[in-house]
């Protein structure tokens, strides 16, 4: 039997398209294997701030004593990270497994169903989750909603974050036809969470038109705060006192906000003590959101890849204090919409490190260069091109003094790049030498 890097390799060459939107082939293989979650569902869509949301359920369900699984994607190094059993990666063994069920499913026909890599895997993963004694399983969505394969499985309450333009060429050109794509998650007559606090108009009609019960942040739910504590109330249950969530960035509180909304509208299947939420917030961990690496120098990671995260990314930078000099590294894909992101990040950023990555979709960093010189109107910022996020590391901890700060942001490959052998601990040549 092909071990999990072969099954992968696999996966890759079954289908002409990298994302083929429709859930018509994923659903057929589906039906074959008799794919269903025998536990509660959690479905989570929107452009950022899923995987966040993602991570805050997880940790306040495992202090409540229940058996979790979060299945979320892309992955940052290794391909397990797609599904956390119980917050732990699953076993490469175990997904050889899955793998294999789902290939003799396709293949039963007449004619084998073309699935794609996102396709195959989604349904191998949800196969390996039947197989778990789970209490709840919580769903990210891949892109979009109403054709992603995660769409297969009746969520019991789907929550829908903030809504900004990527993957346009698929999902649509505005926020309203994207919203109406992320909406495709909502169910008649079950809980809905908006935490997008203006949410597209295309969100809140889909809501009413199929019936789904619509918790939205400012009528249904609402927070307040001050710099050392916030509170929560919504529909008969408010929370006080509470510190703010172990991840960093203002954005965190509008996600675990929509965190704690579901857990509300759950509480009939899935009771949480209050105890269970605080510490659960405070024990949340998720690599590559605005996570602070302490060294010398500082070291931030992102994955902020499109230009609504990397506008949340500029304000959490410039809440983190002063440092004298920033050092980016910097690697994206060649369709997300790049002038913004650059042209935000400019005035933050003394040196760039562009960096070519292991994709075809990926812009190039001699490529990212040029668009960037071709917008910089600073004079006193230099850039220059790396072939991997490894080596632009490399450049810009040599380029770095002890008190400067280095980012490495934009796609995945970007962060999991620089994460290959392991959380870098920063010390320059310039303290090892002393």
């Amino acid at each position: 039997m092909k071990n999990l890097s072969q099954w992968l390799a696999y996966c890759e060459q079954l289908h002409p398209k990298n994302i083929d939107m429709g859930l018509e082939r994923v659903r057929q293989v589906a039906q074959r294997m008799d794919l269903y979650l025998p536990c509660t569902v959690i479905t989570v869509a929107g452009t950022n701030g899923k995987g966040s949301t993602c991570a805050m359920l997880e940790a306040i369900l495992m202090q409540a004593g229940y058996r979790t699984a979060v299945y979320s994607s892309p992955h940052l190094v290794h391909f397990e990270e797609r599904l956390r059993l119980q917050g732990h990666h699953v076993d490469a063994e175990v997904l050889r497994h899955g793998f294999a069920r789902v290939e003799v499913a396709r293949t039963a026909g007449a004619e084998p169903v073309s699935l794609t890599y996102f396709e195959f895997s989604t349904l191998a993963i949800m196969d390996v989750m039947r197989m778990q004694p789970l209490d709840v399983a919580i769903l990210e969505v891949g892109m979009g909603g109403r054709l992603d394969a995660v769409n297969l499985i009746d969520a019991d309450c789907a929550v829908i974050t903030s809504i900004d333009l990527d993957h346009m060429e698929f999902l649509g050109n505005d926020r309203e036809t994207i919203g109406f794509e992320k909406a495709g998650v909502m169910r008649t007559g079950r809980p809905v969470v908006v935490s997008d606090p203006v949410p597209p108009q295309s969100v809140l009609d889909h809501a009413l038109e199929i019936g789904a019960d619509l918790w939205r942040v400012g009528r249904d739910f609402n927070t307040r705060g001050d710099p050392q504590q916030w509170e929560w109330a919504g529909r008969g249950r408010r929370y006080s006192g509470l510190a703010y969530p172990a991840l960093r960035g203002a954005n965190q509180l509008v996600n675990a906000a929509g965190v704690l909304a579901a857990l509300t509208a759950l509480r009939e299947k899935l009771p949480v003590t209050a105890q269970a939420i605080r510490n659960g917030l405070a024990m949340v961990e998720f690599t590559g959101r605005f996570q602070i690496i302490p060294g010398t120098p500082s070291l931030v990671l992102d994955v902020a890849h499109n230009p609504h995260s990397v506008a949340a990314l500029a304000a959490n930078l410039d809440a983190m204090g002063f440092f004298p000099r920033t050092h980016a590294v910097f690697g994206a894909m060649a369709d997300k919409d790049l002038a913004p992101m650059l042209a935000r990040m400019n005035p933050l950023v003394d040196y760039w490190y562009f960096t070519d990555l292991p994709t075809a979709r990926a812009a190039s960093g001699a490529d990212l260069m040029q668009r960037w010189q071709a917008q910089n109107t600073r004079k006193d910022v230099r850039g220059s091109a790396y072939r991997s996020p490894q080596l632009a590391l490399q450049a810009a901890l040599s380029g770095a003094d002890p008190t400067d700060r280095i980012l490495v942001f934009g796609s995945f490959y970007t962060v999991g790049g620089v994460l290959q052998q392991g959380l870098p601990r920063l010390s320059g040549a310039h303290l090892a030498s002393s």
